[in-house]
C-alpha cells in the first residue's frame, strides 16, 4: 500500500515509488518536484523566498529556492538517483495581494519562480512542466512514479502537469 508523506512550508522531502508527496498552501511559495523517471526517486521542496543571502544567520535551508533546491538534489541523489537524469516541474508562486505593485516586497511569488528557474537552470535539470503565477494558492501531489504532479485549487478544475 503506497502512502502520501506531507512536506510542510520551508521544507522538503523524498519519497519513492509507489509513494506520493504532498504539500499544503503553495501561495506565493513555490512547489519544486524532481525526478528520475527510471529509479522512480523523486522529492518535493515547500520554498518561500527566493534568496538566503540576504537573511543573516538563517539555517532553514529548505526555505530559500537556491538552498532548498540544491539539498533537494542532495538528497534524491544519495537516495540512489541519477543526477544526470533529474527533471523537475513546478507550482505556486501566486500573486496573492489584490493590487499591482512593482515594489519587491509585494512580487515574492513572481521572485519565487524566477529564483526556482535560475536554480534549476544552474543545475542544469529541466522544468518539464509549471502551474505558476496567477492568484491563487494551490496545494500539489507528486507521484515521483509517472512523474505526475495533481494540482488542486479551490474553485478551479484539478489539473495534472
Amino acid at each position: 500500500m503506497s502512502e502520501i508523506i506531507k512536506v510542510g512550508m520551508a521544507d522538503l522531502n523524498i519519497c519513492k515509488s509507489p509513494n506520493g508527496i504532498t504539500t499544503l498552501g503553495l501561495g506565493s511559495c513555490v512547489g519544486i518536484a524532481i525526478r528520475d523517471p527510471l529509479t522512480k526517486i523523486g522529492g518535493l521542496a515547500h520554498i518561500m523566498l527566493p534568496d538566503s543571502t540576504v537573511i543573516a544567520n538563517n539555517s532553514n535551508k529548505p526555505k530559500f529556492a537556491d538552498t532548498g533546491i540544491a539539498m533537494l538534489v542532495d538528497l534524491v541523489v544519495k537516495a540512489g538517483a541519477n543526477r544526470a537524469r533529474l527533471v523537475a516541474k513546478i507550482a505556486g508562486g501566486a500573486q496573492m495581494f489584490g493590487f499591482q505593485n512593482k515594489n519587491e516586497l509585494v512580487r515574492v511569488g513572481e521572485r519565487n519562480v524566477e529564483a526556482t528557474k535560475k536554480k534549476l537552470a544552474e543545475l542544469r535539470i529541466p522544468i518539464l512542466a509549471q502551474d505558476t503565477g496567477l492568484n491563487y494558492g494551490r496545494t500539489v501531489i507528486f507521484y515521483p512514479e509517472t512523474g505526475d504532479f495533481i494540482i488542486r485549487a479551490v474553485g478551479k478544475d484539478e489539473k495534472t502537469i
